[in-house]
């Protein structure tokens, strides 16, 4: 006779099943630590914050952070590859509602530049004021200048901006005027609004154009 095989454990119906742990079944766990990281950051005003309080501040487990980063310099390179492909994402569309006039197209630049700076100035504070060791092109806002640059340049070559200067050097011209008035909106020294905005930029636009449009006198003291 064929020994009675011993049948299952009955599983208890009234013990709950285990809790999964915190961080492994995270539906998107790249995202949550880059948003907690910004969080931490608005907050404080600083990175000095550790993997363990990102974690905690993400819900996750403490080591969940390693998944994604090797460390603190490559969330922040992560950071701001992100932030400044937004950046461009906007200026991108600012280019294709300002026309063909190269005025027009440095100043939707630099409005776009000061809208996402207001829009976001935890990210902005990041892009723009955190150093970052050996950063990549990605990480150093090199679509976003270069973008201003050709809007320059192609102004040279229609005769409506001067030649005698180079279009990088005017891009860095035109760069530090909104590059002040988004740092004074976001650290809130002048007031902000939509249509404030618009005319600081069509203010400095004007101010620039003062000094880079074709037949202006040379700047004196530089070069």
């Amino acid at each position: 006779m064929e020994p009675k095989r011993a049948g299952r454990p009955r599983r208890n119906a009234s013990a709950a099943p285990p809790e999964p742990e915190r961080g492994y079944h995270h539906g998107n766990l790249r995202r949550a630590l880059l948003d907690a990281a910004l969080a931490l950051f608005a907050e404080r005003g600083t990175f000095d914050f550790t993997f363990r309080e990102l974690a905690r501040a993400a819900d996750v487990t403490h080591n969940a952070p390693y998944r994604h980063f090797h460390g603190k310099e490559d969330l922040l390179h992560a950071l701001r590859a992100e932030g400044l492909a937004r950046l461009a994402e906007l200026e991108h569309e600012a280019l294709l509602s300002a026309g063909h006039d190269p005025r027009a197209r440095v100043a939707a630049l630099g409005e776009a530049y000061v809208r996402f700076a207001v829009g976001e100035p935890a990210v902005f504070r990041l892009v723009l004021t955190y150093p970052i060791a050996e950063a990549g092109p990605e990480a150093r806002g090199a679509e976003s200048y270069a973008l201003l640059e050709r809007a320059i340049e192609e102004g040279r070559q229609k005769g409506v901006v001067r030649t005698d200067l180079s279009a990088r050097e005017l891009a860095l011209a035109a760069w530090s005027l909104v590059h002040g008035i988004a740092s004074l909106l976001v650290s809130g020294h002048v007031p902000a609004g939509p249509k404030r905005i618009k005319g600081y930029v069509a203010l400095l636009s004007s101010v620039f154009f003062e000094g880079a449009s074709a037949g202006a006198p040379a700047p004196r003291g530089y070069g």
